[in-house]
This record gives structure tokens, C-alpha cells and sequence, in this order.
């Protein structure tokens, strides 16, 4: 292993500036069901506004959190993550130096899903960002806890093999609600199966490939409490068999369906220019 790839998938535990567990200004979540529906509405008009999702887990939150951040530290391996990991996206941008990884290894197949999809782990960092708006960060470990659970997310689409039109999008949320319950992921993951059953005219199993997705997702790891260091170099089946990772079966069934009966899955809820 070269140098630049040892130091970026060994780094020293290092002292960080001490931030508290819970920063004073961090206020307890609490449910906004008329907030969730009108986000819920805006994000149906119009699915390219990703940060409506992110006000819809704002109004419906994973209300204990902080308890499970607080277990996750008190761990010794979740401490070590901690030390090791501050930040993720620098290391997942970092393609020249993951490319230097065997081709059949996560990371090399991480680059190759990201340059595909033409994304970049700091673009859901500012689509996050902009959502915020002038709204100050709240640094402290639930906060990095939180940045944990975002940066995976496209881990999940790509070893589950869920895509990223809505439907995979859908499923990916059902399949991740036992790693962070917050109620806003099955709202969305049904919600939105159901209104694309009621409005694209197909025979697919929408819904069942949701209700499936859900089912793998319960005996999965939480992805965003595994070293993803430790991760990157492992070929990927051993990812998925680490993780606990199953296929799914539905929703390459409604792929397949969709493409005999000429609906384009990108194009499924999408604005008429968009699709």
C-alpha cells in the first residue's frame, strides 16, 4: 500500500477540540404533522427539491437521537470512530487516492457508482447546507453523528442496488428506518410508493418493493456506526456480508417491468421539462 493511501485509510487517533455532547442551543425535537404534509405536497410537485426532504425529517424527527449517539460513544469501537473519523466527504472525494485501491475493493466501486451518477459526497454537504440557510451549526457529537448518517446515504443505493429515481429513492428510505427511526423516512418511503401507484398506470409491485426494502433494512448494521475506513478496502460482496446486506428482488422486478412497458424511472413523479 503506498504511502498516500496508508494515510488516508490509517490516520492516527488525534485530540479534537473538545465540543459537548449536546450543544445549549440544541432543542428537543418534536413532531409537526401539518409542517410534514405541506413539505410532503412541495416534494411531489417537484422531486428535484431535495431539501424539502430535509424539512420533512425536520418535522418529523428521530426523536432519540441523542440516546443513541450517546451509547454509540460510550462504546470503546465508537470512540475510536470518532477520533479517526472527524469528517467524511474529504475522504470519499478523494477518488485519485481510493482508485489506488483493487478494482474490486468498496471504495474502487464507490468511485466508479459516484462518477457514474455524477455525484460528490460535498454536493449532498451543500444541498444540506443550503437548507439550513443562516441557521448556525450546532457543533457537537450529535451533530457528527448526523453528518454520519448523511455522508452514507449514497452507500445505501449503491449496495442495495436501489436507484436514485424515486422509487430506489423510496426504498432506500424504508430500508434505512431501523438505523435512524425517524418517522419522516416511512412517511416518505409510503407516501410516495403510494402516489406512485395511484399515478403511473404500470403493473409493477410498487408497494411490495417498498414493504421488501423495509424487511432487508431490519436486520442490517447501522452503516454510520461501522468504521468506513476499515470498510473502503474490503471487497464489496464483503461489505454487504459484513453488514448484513440482502438482496432485494422486488425492485429489480419493477425495473424490469417498467422497462417492458416503457416508463423511464427518472422520469416517474418528475416535472414535465424535467422528465
Amino acid at each position: 500500500m503506498d504511502a498516500a493511501l496508508h494515510a488516508l485509510l490509517h490516520p492516527a487517533p488525534r485530540e479534537r477540540p473538545e465540543i459537548p455532547f449536546m450543544h445549549r442551543d440544541r432543542q428537543l425535537p418534536f413532531i409537526n404533522l401539518r409542517g410534514a404534509v405541506e413539505h410532503f405536497l412541495e416534494f411531489k410537485r417537484d422531486k428535484e427539491k431535495t431539501r424539502e426532504v430535509f424539512h420533512i425529517f425536520e418535522t418529523l424527527p428521530w426523536r432519540n437521537v441523542a440516546e443513541r449517539v450517546r451509547k454509540f460513544l460510550a462504546t470503546e469501537r465508537g470512540r475510536q470512530i470518532y477520533l479517526t473519523e472527524p469528517s467524511l466527504p474529504e475522504i470519499l472525494d478523494d477518488h485519485a487516492t481510493l482508485r489506488r485501491l483493487p478494482k474490486d475493493s468498496f471504495g474502487y466501486q464507490y468511485c466508479d457508482y459516484m462518477e457514474r451518477e455524477e455525484l460528490t459526497a460535498a454536493g449532498l454537504v451543500a444541498e444540506y447546507e443550503e437548507w439550513r440557510g443562516g441557521r448556525p451549526r450546532l457543533d457537537d457529537q450529535i451533530e457528527w453523528y448526523n453528518d454520519r448518517l448523511r455522508d452514507t446515504h449514497d452507500f445505501l443505493h449503491f449496495l442495495n442496488g436501489f436507484g436514485r429515481d424515486t422509487l430506489g429513492e423510496q426504498c432506500v428510505l424504508a430500508f434505512v428506518f431501523d438505523q435512524r427511526p425517524s418517522p419522516g423516512h416511512l412517511a416518505l418511503a409510503y407516501a410516495g410508493a403510494l402516489t406512485i401507484r395511484l399515478s403511473v398506470p404500470t403493473r409493477a409491485p410498487i408497494l411490495r418493493a417498498v414493504l421488501e426494502a423495509r424487511r432487508l433494512g431490519k436486520g442490517a448494521l447501522p452503516i454510520a456506526e461501522q468504521s468506513i475506513l476499515e470498510l473502503l478496502p474490503m471487497p464489496t460482496d464483503a461489505v454487504r456480508k459484513k453488514l448484513r446486506i440482502r438482496p432485494a428482488t422486488r425492485y429489480p422486478e419493477v425495473r424490469r417491468m417498467w422497462d417492458e412497458e416503457g416508463i423511464t424511472p427518472n422520469a416517474v413523479l418528475a416535472r414535465p421539462e424535467a422528465a
